[in-house]
């Protein structure tokens, strides 16, 4: 595969170009920028104009001969820095690269880093690249975006792939993009909330976020809840930070949609509710809740379950909704029953339980309407 061409390169909405020393006081300031910091680890801290610097005289000239290519990234029209995009770990055998960029704080909102890496990417398959990877922490939401509105796709988990500012080890989620897949964004299997949240009026669904942690891992340790869990193991707390800190990921993911129950009249959390989209070929997905004791009876349950259902049959391609409940619980097939769902049978020993033999599961499904 031949070197890549050193040139300017246009794309809708941004000009990539060769960094110049004269953009080293922006870059200094961009790259001192903390949420910069927290997701390229690797930049320098604190980070300096002489940084900046080798950035542009060694670091961007090493990709280069590396077989890839490091531009600034303007606007169309303009001069002035407001981000960086490159292309590195080139495999020339395969005709592979991966993009990574950043974008100056000043310009963020715009959609840079999505027409950055759009830009960079076909031109990267105009000259010879048959396979691009983009790859994120799971918390970097925002490089997820970009990645599907770049027309990436989720491909899987590098596990313990990434490294630290400390050295710790983590994760990566892996977006792909081929030279032959259509241009323009991924569609999403599970596209976002409306104004960020669902609401009847006398509940609040939000999605699950970090500061939700001691709430879910009070509801989750309840002995009725983790009996219903699978496994049915009492959660620790790291285990529910790390649930609430990858919530926003799975969604984009297209596997699940995570939701706390709220009180519309005081924001207090109530209980959660999630979705999982276990049967993308099917349309089927399972809905699963909890209520906290103090909210059990007040019908938040059958309201929250009504409003995933009805949001699901609405905008996504969902056309069944399954559920399951112990026989014994006679609460939550009410609410099931409420909602419209229909008692379909008993799958035997379907569930591990805490101790003893395994447990039947009493199973209820819902229809899209006009199914």
């Amino acid at each position: 595969m031949d070197s890549l061409p050193r040139e300017p390169v246009d794309g809708e909405a941004v000009r990539l170009r060769t960094p110049r020393e004269s953009d080293a006081a922006l870059v200094a300031a961009a790259c001192a920028d903390p949420l910069t910091q927290r997701f390229v680890p690797s930049m320098p801290d604190p980070y300096t104009r002489d940084d900046a610097l080798w950035w542009i005289t060694e670091a961007s000239e090493s990709m280069w001969a590396g077989g890839g290519a490091s531009f600034a990234i303007t606007d169309l029209g303009a001069d002035e820095i407001i981000g960086s995009v490159a292309i590195n770990r080139v495999i020339g055998a395969r005709h592979q690269g991966e993009v990574g960029y950043w974008v100056a704080p000043w310009a963020r909102g715009r959609r840079v880093a999505s027409a950055a890496t759009t830009t960079i990417s076909e031109w990267a398959f105009q000259h010879g690249f048959a396979r691009m990877e983009l790859l994120a922490e799971h918390e970097n939401v925002a490089s997820q975006r970009v990645a599907l509105a770049a027309g990436y796709r989720r491909e899987g988990v590098r596990r313990a792939a990434g490294i630290g500012r400390d050295g710790g080890r983590h994760d990566l989620v892996a977006w792909v993009r081929l030279w032959d897949d259509p241009p323009g964004p991924v569609p999403r299997a599970l596209p976002d909330v409306a104004g960020g949240q669902l609401t009847d009026g006398v509940v609040i669904l939000r999605p699950l976020r970090t500061d939700d942690v001691d709430d879910l891992y009070a509801l989750t340790n309840l002995p009725e809840v983790v009996n219903s869990t699978v496994p049915p193991v009492p959660p620790d707390p790291a285990e529910i930070a790390l649930r609430c800190a990858r919530a926003p990921s799975r969604w984009l993911a297209g596997e699940r949609i995570d939701l706390t129950i709220r009180d519309a009249a005081t924001g207090r959390f109530t209980g959660e509710i999630g979705l999982y989209y276990q049967e993308p070929t099917t349309g089927q997905a399972m809905i699963g809740y909890s209520m906290a004791p103090k909210w059990r009876g007040r019908g938040f349950a059958t309201r929250a379950v009504r409003l995933v259902a009805d949001w699901a049959f609405g905008h996504t391609d969902i056309a069944r909704l399954i559920a399951g409940t112990a026989p014994s619980n006679v609460a939550s097939q009410r609410v099931l029953e409420h909602v419209g769902f229909q008692r379909e049978g008993l799958l035997r020993g379907r569930l591990p339980s805490a101790a003893g033999p395994r447990v039947d599961d009493l199973l209820y499904g819902l229809v899209a309407p006009g199914s």
